[in-house]
């Protein structure tokens, strides 16, 4: 079961949907792909004469009850009195899940505008029965074209044919560049292993570290905001770093409202260049930026590739929960501390804290070949 929530952020564009067909238009932007097999609520929020877009919520079908329940006291919490209710795919999957919704909506005071099932470049309205504007053969629409996907198009929004091309998105490279990276990598564990292995002050050396790692995000950081992009040896050092959760922690607390679009590129470039062990920190920081950015679709595709390579990563874990129940971005947002704060409450680096990456030094390296 799949739930995604892209919950608007305050300086996403706001679509002006004044028809069905501009709702029906705005979806595939609002959802980051062309959904199938859907159900999608869709949370308005203001007086009914004039009420906005507020939030988009996805499930996969067939549904279960439980996961539609959650969406209750997130419309309560947002303050968003009124949804449009939209279910993809074919009648015999569509209708129960709208009509759970619907039911669940309505028990719960919150006004169902319109309750409508897609499928084929068509759509009807289950609470609309006049044969002039409620066919029986479904409403054309268009599905590309439109002033709604021009205008999401010039903000930047993207709608791609399906999840799975999402997930594709995401692959690890390969060929040359995964055979570059992988040598690298090698390389520099090998290094950093022959160093621990000389050091008398690890104490001393996990300053070092932790102080020089914290530079490279930063550093990093600075690359992407100039358009540029680390090459294969920076990137396999700062997938090194990342494992230290002091240094991965740095790089989430420096994820702020003005930086989402540095910190998507940065961490969806490392998801796919680092090797696999390293892959966990990259992933869950690209998950938190795309949940902040409200693109939630992402976030859950992120977080699964990181509980897939560590299925005990507490950070992907934590945020995987939240989007599974249905948390608006700001639930942890809130209380997010700044670097500064990181700082004051964990102290000076310790030792200890290298422990995660020098498990990740002991795995056996994988064939060059």
């Amino acid at each position: 079961m799949t739930t995604d929530i892209p919950a608007p952020p305050a300086d996403r564009p706001r679509l002006l949907l004044g028809s069905t067909e501009e709702v029906l238009g705005a979806v595939p932007y609002l959802v980051g792909f062309h959904p199938a097999d859907s159900l999608i609520v869709i949370g308005l929020k203001g007086r009914p004469s004039r009420s906005r877009l507020h939030l988009t919520v996805r499930w996969d079908l067939p549904l279960a009850a439980p996961n539609l329940d959650r969406i209750i006291p997130l419309l309560r919490a947002e303050r968003s009195g009124q949804v449009i209710v939209i279910g993809y795919g074919p009648g015999q999957l569509v209708t129960p899940a709208v009509d759970m919704a619907v039911t669940l909506l309505r028990r719960s005071d919150v006004t169902v505008v319109d309750a409508l099932r897609v499928e084929d470049g068509r759509y009807w309205s289950y609470l609309c029965s006049r044969a002039d504007c409620c066919p029986v053969d479904g409403t054309p629409y268009g599905q590309e074209a439109g002033v709604i996907a021009a205008e999401a198009t010039v903000h930047g929004l993207v709608a791609l044919p399906d999840r799975e091309t999402l997930e594709r998105s995401l692959d690890p490279v390969g060929g040359a560049e995964r055979l570059a990276m992988r040598r690298i990598t090698a390389r520099v564990t090998r290094e950093l292993r022959d160093r621990l292995a000389g050091c008398g002050d690890v104490e001393g050396l996990a300053a070092e570290f932790v102080a020089d790692g914290m530079a490279r995000v930063r550093a990093a950081i600075g690359t992407y905001a100039s358009g540029g992009r680390l090459d294969d040896e920076q990137a396999a050092r700062l997938g090194l770093d990342l494992a230290v959760i002091r240094i991965r922690d740095e790089a989430w607390a420096l994820v702020t409202d003005g930086t989402h679009d540095v910190h998507r590129r940065l961490w969806h470039d490392l998801t796919r260049r680092l090797e696999p062990r390293f892959v966990p920190p990259a992933a869950s920081l690209l998950g938190v930026v795309a949940w902040r950015d409200g693109d939630s679709a992402l976030a859950g595709v992120a977080l699964s590739r990181a509980r897939a390579v560590d299925p005990g990563y507490s950070m992907a874990d934590l945020l995987m929960h939240a989007l599974h129940h249905l948390l608006p971005p700001h639930a942890l947002t809130d209380r997010m501390p700044t670097p500064e704060q990181l700082a004051e409450e964990m102290g000076s680096p310790r030792a200890v804290w290298l422990l995660p990456m020098l498990a990740l030094l002991e795995e056996p390296e994988p064939p060059s070949g």
